[in-house]
């Protein structure tokens, strides 16, 4: 039997008997190619969903420019710029997870998963405490909202309408709110990450569903590094 019809045999054999391989792909790599694939077209749809929120809202924030800058400016910019730097921090600790599962540092991938959850109970912590804020103030929409006397920043002694500040404080809540459900998915999918890599199922050669949740991450993050300005930032004189 040649040489090569032996490697070749021998590099089948050994990944029929690779337990991380499912039995319907051929190789690792196109497992892998599978499961990135499947992701990005999951975020495309999430893309989709997301961004007819942002159109409503630029739509909202055309018509009633004025009052959405005098609704934005009673939430806490200083906090919303908090969350900004807490999750551009775990897309770091994502990051060098997955490169410690690629480098064989498993304590060191241990400890990137954990601030990454970390970072994430921190963002969710913090949004808490803006939503506190909100109910407190009666900045929630339905039947106890009031947002009366509140100058346009642009326009000193102009007034908001307060129906059009609660088109904004509905969709701050819907976007933030969604926002919010996709981290705490994250943070799941991430606590079954932690127990996989405890267990030592991630190694230079295997990996991939570390990758996969980074991605997942990444995006939730992106989705926020738009909401930030969109929400705290546009027309902000205070």
């Amino acid at each position: 039997m040649p040489d090569s019809q032996i490697v070749v045999e021998t590099a089948t054999h050994a990944e029929a008997h690779n337990p991380a391989l499912l039995h319907h792909f051929a190789e690792p790599q196109q497992q892998r190619d599978a499961a990135s694939l499947g992701m990005w077209i999951f975020l495309a749809t999430e893309v989709m969903f997301f961004g007819g929120l942002f159109c409503a809202y630029l739509i909202y924030r055309t018509w009633y420019f004025a009052d959405f800058a005098a609704a934005s400016t009673s939430i806490n910019a200083a906090l919303g710029g908090a969350n900004t730097a807490v999750l551009i921090c775990s897309s770091l600790t994502v990051v060098l997870a997955i490169w410690a599962a690629q480098t064989s540092r498993r304590a060191l991938m241990l400890l990137m998963l954990v601030l990454t959850m970390l970072f994430g109970l921190s963002f969710l912590g913090i949004k808490g405490i803006e939503y506190h804020d909100k109910f407190v103030e009666h900045h929630v929409p339905g039947a106890s909202f009031s947002f009366e006397h509140q100058e346009v920043p642009s326009h000193p002694g102009q007034y908001a309408n307060p129906r059009h500040a609660e088109i904004f404080f509905a969709l701050y809540f819907i976007m933030t709110g969604l926002h919010a459900l996709h981290m705490i998915v994250g943070l799941g999918i991430f606590a079954w990450l932690l127990w996989m890599a405890w267990k030592g199922h991630f190694t230079p050669e295997y990996h991939t569903p570390l990758e996969i949740g980074g991605l997942y991450w990444h995006f939730v993050d992106i989705v926020w590094i738009y909401l930030f300005p969109l929400l705290y930032l546009i027309d902000r004189h205070k």
